[in-house]
């Protein structure tokens, strides 16, 4: 039985960040891939992830990966689970709440994506990769665009409000995979290696010429983690009486 992989974007990106990572797990997974969240608050946008996994039979293993702000959201459904969860992905992400420092500098960024929306983009682009390729530079630009500055506003108010999901990580009984880009920036690495240290059996992927934007600077790393993922997550559903 192929498990549902659901995957989860951050801010400013709809589904066009996994475009090149869904295709290399269509094989192992029925893939699907959530667009803009409503961008309320974490629980909210968790809330419409349920609601595309309402159709999945209880049966079959649920999966979920999260990117950046989608890893928030993972986090949100891994610790208030409404069906059984098999495994999980955290991708270019923290499970600590908006400290005092990043509450400022995220105030700095949302004047300035209402000042000049294209400016302060342009900068994000430089900040949140590695020495991309100018397809990638320009698919990313493009991806931010059509999101839209209000959209991005009100997304980073509800990370800012996201919950310290730390404690739970700690009562986590299923496969965890948690990767981050070597030259992450937004969310750099001590995170996420701070993660996989809380969650029991994780396992801690740093990719290599990589920043934050993981799934298109990345696509073959990212894709290769999650495969191991739902594999890990089949065999433990396959076994009787061991349901996560």
């Amino acid at each position: 039985m192929k498990p549902a992989l659901l995957l989860l974007p951050g801010i400013l990106n709809d589904e066009g960040i996994w475009a090149d990572v869904a295709p290399l797990l269509r094989d192992a997974a029925d893939v699907r891939v959530a667009g803009v969240l409503p961008p309320t608050t974490i629980a909210q946008m968790a809330d419409a992830a349920w609601a595309l996994l309402a159709d999945v039979p209880v049966a079959t293993p649920v999966v979920l990966a999260g990117f950046s702000m989608g890893g928030y959201v993972a986090l949100e459904m891994l610790a208030k689970p409404r069906r059984p969860l098999a495994a999980a992905g955290l991708v270019s992400t923290s499970a600590r709440p908006e400290s005092p420092e990043a509450a400022a500098n995220r105030e700095k960024s949302i004047t300035a994506m209402g000042r000049d929306f294209g400016k302060a983009m342009d900068a994000l682009l430089q900040w949140s990769t590695h020495e991309p390729s100018a397809d990638v530079a320009s698919r990313i630009r493009a991806t931010f665009d059509r999101v839209g500055g209000e959209t991005a506003i009100r997304q980073n108010r509800a990370v800012m409000a996201r919950a310290d999901h730390r404690e739970a990580l700690a009562r986590l009984s299923v496969p965890v995979v948690v990767v981050c880009g070597r030259h992450d920036r937004i969310t750099p690495p001590p995170l996420s290696e701070e993660m996989a240290r809380l969650i029991p059996g994780a396992q801690l992927q740093l990719v290599e010429g990589a920043g934050h934007m993981l799934p298109l600077e990345q696509p073959a790393s990212v894709a290769t983690a999650l495969r191991g993922l739902l594999a890990a997550a089949t065999m433990t559903h396959s076994q009787p009486g061991d349901q996560p």
